[in-house]
């Protein structure tokens, strides 16, 4: 255990900073965080809160609109029911920023209940063991630290031929200020942020065209998937426009131009401009302090978060890890008990599970079929469809399926894939198993409810059994 005398400075309140912070005082170190935000950072204030409140509301509306086949009507109303309901925009942004705020002030009550000091500021190291905080009221305090995390996260990209204005042009920060429905949205960008906003507009009813630069949409993730999301997404009106790199965005009055590389010009009301992320590491003193970032500037760290210059680490997305909330906030976690000399076990990113929020899911944790192919690792592998799930029918549910990948010989589950509703949560099982080494006898022997969807999971393990390797893979 940590005594007071164990000074700890925070810069960034984003998951790996409060995270971190709740680990070292709970071991009783003298916690401050300096940030700029708001507990909780961009995750929490404009990024993984509001965007997921925003997609819960369209997957409302796209159960809604498929009831008929469930035999649910409107009063008074006949033909399809999708025809009958709209959206508030404006009323789902204020619930989304209320939301959002109030998480954020969960987040620093929890840290004041645990000792923590935050100050309201703009961190700047001074050397390893000193950060001197720009203060928001006006002048500046100097903290003296036994250990720095740096954890001030990454911003939207912006280009100099697409300037967001905030009204018309947006970064996906910028769209929770939107009142009335657009009446068509060009999404510049096929990634997970750009495929996530594309669905939960369209779901919303809203005409939508996602911009793509590569033969897919989501072409980082599991090919099988981002082919059933993309015929999905088009089955449903969306237009995806493959293989085409956005030259500029221009707005006059209410017209937005998209212009496109071949010389295309798609105009719209709305354009979200999802171009991938910089890291928030300028200015920071880093490079004086020690702390060597790479050329795209995100700062270099090992399994255990520490960066070049001693008793100075590192956490979420300003190190360009795996930009995601909950490595964030393990790399936070992994840097104090390391600091404070808990038992820790380093950073495994084979074993870190991540959902794409579009309709349907995409979830996935662990190797992938990519490496599988490029002989990264040998694997057998099962994908099963969810269209002969009982729950799935019983649902309406279609689209989707499940993808598990084992070690021959042992048997052992060391990646799979879940696309479908609630996806996100039929995962867990499955991280459980490789995060375990479990085998897919020992995960189809675990019983399962029926019907479920989860039974699609125990099935799939259970054809891994088989002793055929040609019998694995199904159509």
């Amino acid at each position: 255990m940590a005594d007071r005398s164990d000074r700890v400075v925070i810069v960034g309140g984003g998951p790996g900073g409060y995270e971190a912070a709740h680990v070292a005082a709970n071991a009783g170190a003298d916690v401050t965080i300096v940030d700029t935000d708001g507990p909780g950072g961009s995750a929490v204030l404009t990024d993984c809160v509001p965007s997921k409140t925003l997609i819960a509301t369209s997957e409302l509306m796209g159960e809604l609109a498929g009831s008929a086949e469930l035999g649910v009507s409107f009063l008074d109303h006949e033909g399809d029911a999708a025809t009958a309901i709209r959206v508030d925009l404006g009323r789902v942004n204020a619930r989304v920023k209320q939301l959002a705020a109030d998480q954020s002030a969960d987040i620093e009550r929890r840290l004041e209940r645990d000792g923590v000091r935050i100050v309201r500021g703009r961190g700047r190291l001074d050397g390893p063991q000193r950060v001197v905080a720009e203060l928001a009221g006006g002048g500046t305090e100097t903290l003296d630290a036994d250990a720095v995390l740096i954890a001030t996260g990454a911003a939207p990209r912006v280009l100099d031929s697409a300037l967001p204005d905030g009204e018309r042009i947006l970064t996906w920060e910028q769209v929770y200020d939107i009142t009335d429905v657009p009446e068509k949205v060009v999404v510049v960008g096929s990634g997970v942020t750009g495929a996530e906003f594309a669905s939960a507009y369209l779901s919303l009813g809203i005409d939508v065209t996602l911009v793509s630069s590569r033969d897919r949409v989501l072409p980082g993730e599991d090919a099988d998937a981002a082919a059933v999301l993309e015929e999905v997404l088009t089955r449903r009106g969306m237009n995806v426009l493959s293989r085409s790199r956005m030259e500029s965005v221009t707005r006059d009055g209410d017209v937005v131009t998209v212009r496109l590389t071949d010389g295309t010009e798609v105009e719209c009301s709305h354009c979200v401009l999802a171009l991938g992320s910089v890291p928030n590491t300028a200015d920071l003193g880093l490079a004086e302090a020690g702390v060597l970032v790479d050329d795209g500037g995100f700062v270099r760290v090992d399994r255990v978060s520490r960066t070049t210059a001693r008793g100075v680490y590192a956490a979420g997305d300003c190190t360009g890890v795996l930009m995601l909330a909950s490595v964030a906030a393990m790399q936070g976690r992994i840097a104090m008990s390391h600091h404070l000399g808990d038992a820790v076990a380093p950073l495994d990113l084979k074993k870190v599970s991540s959902n794409v929020f579009t309709s349907p899911e995409i979830a996935t944790v662990g190797w992938t079929q990519k490496a599988v192919d490029a002989g990264e690792i040998a694997a057998e592998t099962v994908l099963l469809p969810l269209s002969g799930n009982p729950r799935a029918k019983m649902q309406g549910v279609r689209d989707g399926f499940v993808k598990l990948l084992c070690r021959p010989g042992t048997g052992i589950v060391v990646g799979g894939v879940v696309v479908g509703p609630r996806a996100s949560e039929l995962i867990h099982p499955v991280a459980v198993a490789v995060g375990e080494s479990l085998t897919a006898d020992q995960l189809a022997s675990v019983f399962t409810v029926y019907p479920s969807m989860s039974g699609s999971i125990a099935e799939a393990a259970r054809r891994l059994h088989r002793s055929d390797p040609a019998a694995r893979r199904l159509p």
